[in-house]
């Protein structure tokens, strides 16, 4: 087939240009014609197509999978739609509010989550008033936190309170100084995770009471300190606080030391004294009943109990006495054989 080079160049060049062939329609032609159509029964009917259009598409919503929606009548609420694709009645007659419950929000008290991560719950000077609190010993302390919470009841959340965040602020705040109140500024400082979950405990209670339908995930606490002014001072105090702290370390050492060793020394003495005063006791009454033993005896037979005794007396003593030498009471002078000097220790 041979192809007429020349006709299909100019055909090309019709097309492109729009020379040769059909014009295309442009936008002033396309409003006349517009203008000049009529609707079938008027423009009465393409108004009531477009609310129908409108009352339709507002009767059908979806609710994502972490939140659910509260459906209002006339503004009177009716029912709570869970996830998923649902219908209501038109707008203006049923109105929808989707609230996040598994959403975690935040509140920040005294600082700003903007600021650098260096300085992250370190107060500022915008809300630095919030944080500033009074303790128990009459400092001043400056206490950041942030409050953490989950929506467990969108229809008291959104029905029984005005303005919930604010309501949610203020009792953080009343709850934070309760807690703060009630320690010393070091406590304040070193204990902060206790604060914080006592801070909950009371916060949650509030919130409750108010019937706010917010349940709190956490509190937490940022850097607590003392206002800049004063932080020469205060770390003196500290310091002195820490000196004073050892010494009664060192004291209760020592105390700890010498005191044990005295008492079990005293210890010692007194259990001795006790044995021998036990000894000295029952030495004493096993005398006393041998005593009476040989009393109730002497009395059944006193004259053979009294020679008994004297005998065991005179066999216990005289074997004890060494050599003896009995002379006559009448005799004048001793037997020179009888060298009773050198015996008795009585030679010069």
């Amino acid at each position: 087939m041979n192809w007429d080079w020349e006709k299909l160049q100019q055909k090309h060049k019709d097309r492109s240009t729009g020379g040769g062939g059909v014009k295309p329609p442009q936008m002033d032609e396309l409003v006349d014609k517009f203008k000049d159509f009529k609707f079938p029964g008027g423009w009465l009917l393409l108004v009531l197509a477009g609310i129908i259009i409108f009352f339709g598409t507002s009767m059908v919503y979806t609710v994502d999978v972490n939140e659910v929606g509260v459906v209002q009548r006339f503004g009177q609420y009716i029912r709570t739609e869970t996830p998923g694709l649902n219908f209501k009645l038109p707008a203006g007659i049923e109105k929808v509010t989707k609230v996040k419950t598994k959403r975690v929000y935040k509140e920040e008290f005294g600082f700003s989550s903007g600021q650098s991560s260096s300085s992250r719950f370190a107060p500022n000077s915008e809300n630095i008033d919030e944080s500033l609190m009074l303790t128990g010993d009459l400092n001043v302390g400056v206490v950041p936190w942030i409050v953490q919470y989950r929506i467990k009841d969108p229809y008291e959340y959104l029905f029984k309170v005005r303005d919930v965040t604010k309501f949610l602020r203020d009792m953080s705040e009343a709850s934070m100084r309760l807690v703060v109140g009630d320690r010393s500024i070091n406590e304040v400082i070193s204990n902060r995770e206790e604060i914080a979950a006592e801070a909950q405990v009371w916060l949650q209670k509030e919130l409750d009471e108010a019937e706010t339908g917010i349940d709190i995930d956490a509190v937490e606490l940022g850097n607590t300190n003392v206002p800049g002014p004063v932080q020469d001072s205060f770390n003196k105090v500290n310091q002195a606080v820490q000196e004073k702290e050892k010494l009664i370390y060192q004291a209760k050492e020592e105390y700890n030391r010498v005191i044990p060793k005295a008492r079990g020394e005293a210890e010692q003495t007194i259990k001795s004294a006790e044995g021998y005063a036990t000894e000295r006791v029952n030495e004493a009454k096993g005398d006393a009943s041998r005593f009476v033993s040989q009393y109730e005896e002497y009395i059944k037979a006193k004259d053979v109990t009294r020679r008994r005794l004297y005998l065991e007396m005179v066999k216990m003593v005289f074997p004890n006495l060494g050599e003896l030498y009995i002379i006559d009471s009448d005799q004048k002078n001793l037997l020179p054989l009888l060298n009773i000097g050198e015996k008795w220790g009585l030679q010069k």
